[in-house]
């Protein structure tokens, strides 16, 4: 099939119906607006539901509630929406709710730079909802790749009972590239569980070591109770030390069990590098640059790159910094991914820290420079 031009913002839409999206809510905002413009036109006519929302928690909280009834639901936003959804993002992954949320990040913090690149939410993505809760982000490249990406953020989401965020940033959400759709006409979709039991035999939160519980639908006869307390194995609130226990460990045990089953990186030019230059989104696209410059002049760099930045790939980083040299890590902010970096390579190696909060992306030449001081 002939390539489409299509932007990372449709892209997003592209990837979401093939992943069987039928439900979206949303507050318009720059620079995501585009999602919501594009899957207006688009669900509707294959049977799924719009909503304009009043605002962002609104919108939060719409797809949480679609989910119950049994839809893949997603949101889009930015930064400052963002913020405003991390109470229902928290209560997604406290009830154990399938949702996906796009989060194309602009300069900040408040308002701050609506039609300008950063990476500012790196860590908001990770901790921005408050207690031990599990969440999942993939960090696409491309409009192409973000097609792909779309797909394995509603898996993770519907096969582990979780949230799931899609980080973009302005520069892959509004970049325009010729995509052939029909390669992902075909990839593996993880349909939602629905329990064999009877209605009555229905436990909800049951908890067994590496088993996610389906999932019934509201509406199907299974009547359970749904809170963001800490509850039980039914679903009601419980003060009870080892069920509190057992909640919460279960929770973060899912974490682990994404790492092993959807940690995904790129690599480039790594085979022999001994200068590793490690970078996510628009960063990376120039990073990639920098690394062919730099091996033109007889440096031995290299480019990693993770496509699913949350759960941390600590466990690669932890065997990179064994053997080489330094890490640099280029982030439109004040330091953020790089913080995980340092924790993770626990001062085998060096790690180097590469900011830059203008509103611009990198120039090549800038990470060129940081890496022939290394």
């Amino acid at each position: 099939m002939k390539p489409k031009l299509i932007q990372g913002n449709e892209a997003c839409v592209e990837g979401a119906v093939r992943a069987g999206l039928t439900f979206f809510a949303g507050y318009p905002i720059t620079p995501s607006s585009e999602i919501a413009e594009y899957v207006s036109g688009v669900l509707p006519r294959l049977g799924g539901k719009f909503i304009q929302m009043e605002d962002e928690i609104a919108s939060a909280s719409a797809i949480i509630g679609a989910s119950i009834a049994g839809a893949k639901a997603m949101t889009a936003t930015s930064g400052p929406g963002f913020s405003l959804m991390q109470e229902t993002i928290g209560y997604a992954g406290m009830a154990e709710i399938p949702c996906v949320f796009i989060d194309v990040q602009r300069g900040g913090p408040s308002t701050g730079l609506p039609t300008l690149p950063s990476q500012g939410d790196f860590m908001q993505v990770m901790w921005g909802s408050h207690g031990d809760h599990p969440i999942a982000a993939v960090a696409p490249w491309s409009a192409a790749e973000t097609v792909e990406l779309m797909v394995t953020a509603f898996n993770i989401s519907e096969e582990f009972r979780m949230p799931t965020v899609v980080l973009l940033d302005e520069v892959i959400g509004h970049v325009r590239e010729g995509v052939d759709l029909s390669l992902f006409d075909n990839l593996h979709v993880v349909e939602r569980m629905k329990p064999k039991e009877k209605p009555e035999d229905y436990i909800p939160f049951r908890r067994r070591p590496g088993e996610i519980t389906p999932l019934a639908n509201f509406g199907e006869g299974y009547r359970y109770h749904i809170t963001g307390l800490t509850h039980d194995e039914r679903g009601f609130s419980t003060l009870k030390p080892n069920e509190i226990d057992a909640n919460i460990r279960a929770l973060v045990s899912k974490m682990d069990m994404v790492s092993k089953k959807y940690a995904s990186s790129y690599s480039f030019l790594m085979d022999d590098a001994d200068f590793v230059v490690f970078a996510y989104g628009c960063s990376a696209r120039v990073a990639k640059r920098a690394v062919t410059l730099a091996r033109q002049k007889g440096i031995k760099a290299g480019l990693l790159r993770p496509r699913l930045v949350w759960p941390f790939p600590e466990h690669e980083l932890r065997n990179l910094g064994s053997h080489v040299r330094e890490i640099l890590v280029p982030e439109l902010n004040m330091g953020q991914a790089v913080r995980e970096v340092e924790r993770a390579v626990a001062g085998k190696t060096k790690v180097t820290r590469l900011s830059k909060v203008d509103g611009e992306l990198f120039d090549p030449e800038e990470i060129l420079e940081a890496i022939t001081k290394g």
